[in-house]
């Protein structure tokens, strides 16, 4: 037993460095490498502690879950990465939720006090995090709408439905050989998760997505209790912590509440509403002008750049600038993307020098310095409206200070807001270059003429 205990002290230490390798994008694959090691130590020391008689079943499941694993890591875009962690979420959730109800279905004898909240908190906790994390992957995946979906009385509904679980866990405590309120609950919790997630719009699915992904680790810290196993206790918890306190992060970075993300569905356009606004439209010979007169530039990359995959050749135009003598930074907006750190991995899959990836605390004072700023595909991150507009939803939320640079270069598909439904004034401005089309095809284009 002790050798147990020793081997999982190992794999716990072996969490906490890696999660705390992944505060940086230098470390963070090392930070991956070394929670892989723990969890694969965790888990041979679980079947080997288990004296399992027969591994046919278990084999079989490594290699299938595997071979998914692997197929889905090489096919998958780094577009479509948010959805795939929303879908790790759900399967983490799902995952805790039919242990508990195999748990359950074991039992033979009336269960302790901590045992049965315990299964019900695995149970409540687990499901939620499964139906809530597929309606995120649906809204990401765009088969179902980015904008708030409300339903009457929807946040009256969802205290019923609270009320109704808490209640059909005191009947369970009551009685835990009565299989009623136990499915009850798993019941209410999976209706729960769609209609926790579906008021939430777009604009908020980075602090979404981590908020699930703390739920999901909760989840799992519960299942442990319930077998009874430190490591998976451990490791749940670590992820539970870190989730909530990444989502605070982001709830800092937009000057939001956590209430205000989940009850005040930002995204919604107000009926009738119609931009009459008319921009200059410039093309890319114009901004290679401009290049030429720059002695530094500031890119900014948002959810554009991530659906064109204009990531490798945004860093072949920052080599050309760089080779010209132009100073080259890239500004990241905590929210940017869908994702947390979803603007980080796509620029490190084009090898940018994480020496010139800048989060906005470190680069918001150098923007009225710069000769030039390149926005591509972002939107509400850079939106002046945060600062002034007391009835946007944006308001009060940090931005990136494009708006003081001396000249600002937008590649955007079209003129139409971001996430969260509010117009951009920058788009207007006599200093800003409007230039429509798809960031990869405009930044070819680009680097084309730098060539010439």
């Amino acid at each position: 037993m002790d050798v147990i205990n020793l081997s999982y002290l190992v794999s716990s230490i072996l969490f906490i460095v890696g999660i705390k390798n992944l505060s940086s994008a230098k470390t963070a694959r090392k930070g991956n490498q070394l929670a892989m090691l723990g969890m694969l130590i965790a888990m041979v020391v679980t079947l080997l502690d288990k004296n399992i008689l027969d591994y046919t079943y278990i084999i079989a499941g490594l290699i299938i879950g595997s071979l998914i694993g692997v197929i889905s890591a090489k096919r998958v875009k780094m577009t479509d990465m948010p959805q795939m962690v929303a879908l790790f979420n759900g399967v983490g959730g799902g995952a805790s939720a039919l242990i508990a109800s195999v748990e359950y279905m074991r039992m033979t004898g009336v269960p302790e006090l901590d045992l049965s909240i315990t299964l019900l908190l695995s149970l409540f906790i687990g499901t939620i995090t499964f139906t809530g994390s597929y309606i995120a992957y649906a809204k990401l995946q765009g088969t179902m709408t980015s904008a708030p979906i409300s339903l009457p009385f929807h946040q009256g509904i969802n205290s019923l439905l609270l009320i109704a679980t808490l209640v059909a866990g005191v009947f369970f405590i009551m009685d835990p050989l009565s299989p009623n309120p136990f499915i009850f609950i798993a019941v209410v919790s999976a209706v729960l998760g769609v209609l926790f997630v579906i008021p939430i719009g777009g604009a908020d699915m980075p602090v979404v997505m981590s908020l699930l992904n703390s739920y999901s680790g909760i989840a799992a810290a519960m299942t442990g209790f319930v077998l009874s196993n430190n490591v998976l206790i451990i490791s749940g918890a670590l992820v539970g912590a870190s989730g909530i306190i990444l989502t605070d992060l982001m709830c800092k970075a937009m000057n939001r509440s956590l209430t205000n993300v989940l009850f005040a569905k930002v995204g919604a356009i107000a009926k009738g509403e119609k931009n009459k606004k008319q921009v200059t439209r410039y093309t890319p010979e114009d901004v290679v002008m401009m290049f030429d007169k720059s002695d530094s530039v500031i890119i900014v990359p948002g959810y554009g750049l991530a659906v064109a995959q204009a990531q490798h050749v945004t860093q072949e135009l920052s080599s050309i600038l760089e080779k010209r003598g132009v100073k080259v930074r890239y500004a990241i907006h905590p929210v940017a993307g869908r994702m947390p750190g979803h603007m980080n991995v796509l620029l490190a899959e084009a090898n940018v020098s994480y020496d010139n990836i800048k989060d906005m605390a470190e680069i918001n004072d150098d923007f009225s310095d710069t000769d030039i700023v390149l926005v591509l595909g972002a939107n509400d991150v850079i939106n002046p409206s945060a600062r002034t507009k007391k009835d946007s939803v944006l308001y009060g939320m940090p931005i990136l200070n494009v708006d003081q640079a001396r000249t600002v270069v937008i590649v955007k598909r079209s003129l139409s807001p971001g996430f969260a439904g509010e117009d951009n004034p920058l788009f207007y401005e006599n200093k800003t270059m409007m230039v429509l089309g798809d960031a990869k095809e405009v930044l070819t284009k680009i680097v084309q003429l730098l060539k010439e």
